[in-house]
């Protein structure tokens, strides 16, 4: 049985992590002592809605959270350190702190660990998020005991609604590029010196062609820039859509 373990606090669990060549034991009270925290736990590393979507809008809404009275976001799953290391690298999530619980210990202390037999995954963590003040679990979301991996409440915007419902999102920004391009790296130094972080997709990587340029935007040339799923347009009209 799932529980909801609100007002509570954390257990008090010591986490084998590795910095650098070294293992660095983290204790619990390290983590949470004096801090506002919020933890989001998840089934593994690398797998699908953890890479593309849980562990990502976190990063991306860090900033926000922070303004808005958080001290540190913590990303916890049942996979050893080094898994976790990796991912942390693979993922690029430099506001997010990854944690190993490798043993399932704090997870089961918070009745969170759960029988993934089924997908040759043994123990591990159910799907959850919560805020923790200064150790004592101030608020939680569960997902809801249904088949599969469910993920409908624990996601970065539920928790950053519960926070600061009136906060202001980070736009989205997107820029479509191709290397050697001048006006890419025009169009990126526009966004950079207004302090928009953007994502850039580039042709000839991944599968991009001229081809995907053309359906996604109706237009041939680079770059193009999309804020929020508009297209902006090339360098010149980014440049117009900054300066209004």
């Amino acid at each position: 049985m799932l529980s909801n373990r609100q007002g509570q606090t954390v257990p008090q669990v010591t986490f084998h992590t590795r910095q650098g060549n070294d293992w660095v034991d983290v204790s619990t009270d390290q983590i949470f002592k004096g801090k506002t925290v919020i933890v989001f736990a998840l089934p593994g590393a690398f797998t699908p809605t953890c890479s593309s979507t849980h562990l990502p809008r976190y990063n991306e809404l860090a900033p926000v959270l922070f303004a808005n009275g958080v001290d540190e976001i913590v990303c916890l799953s049942v996979n050893d350190a080094f898994v976790m290391n990796a991912w942390a690298e693979d993922q690029h999530a430099e506001n997010i702190r990854f944690i190993p619980d490798g043993n399932g210990d704090f997870s089961e202390a918070m009745g969170m660990l759960v029988d993934k037999n089924e997908l040759g995954f043994g123990k591990r963590s159910w799907r959850y998020s919560m805020l923790v003040k200064d150790g004592v679990i101030d608020k939680m979301f569960i997902e809801p005991d249904l088949p599969g991996d469910p993920f409908q409440v624990s996601d970065a915007d539920t928790m950053l609604n519960y926070i600061a419902p009136e906060a202001e999102l980070p736009k989205r920004v997107t820029v479509l590029s191709k290397p050697g391009c001048p006006h890419c790296t025009r169009a990126k130094s526009a966004l950079q010196e207004s302090g928009y972080k953007y994502e850039e997709i580039e042709l000839g990587s991944h599968g991009i062609s001229f081809s995907s340029l053309q359906a996604v935007s109706g237009r041939g040339t680079t770059p193009q820039v999309f804020v929020d799923g508009k297209l902006i347009g090339g360098a010149d009209e980014l440049e117009q859509w900054l300066s209004a």
